[in-house]
């Protein structure tokens, strides 16, 4: 764990930055006094999700999907209550 000067964060944040990705803790404190007023930390990756359909490999679109929307419904995608 690295304990850093408000002032030493702000002239050095990037490698901070990086310290922190790398699992390591940093407590910034205030000036003379040196009381913590604050903790940098990495935030974990996140996981990778597979997007719903491909979850299940067994999803298949009905035949139904490929086909022309009625003129009525299709009237309401462009915009035109009519």
């Amino acid at each position: 764990m690295a304990k850093v000067t408000i002032f030493e964060a702000k002239t050095a944040l990037s490698g901070l930055l990086k310290r922190a990705k790398n699992g390591e803790e940093v407590i910034i404190t205030s000036g003379r006094e040196r009381r913590p007023v604050a903790r940098l930390e990495g935030i974990p990756p996140a996981k990778k999700k597979r997007l719903g359909a491909l979850e299940n490999p067994g999803f298949v679109l009905p035949k139904e999907f490929f086909e022309p929307l009625p003129d009525d419904e299709l009237k309401l995608w462009n915009g035109s209550d009519e």
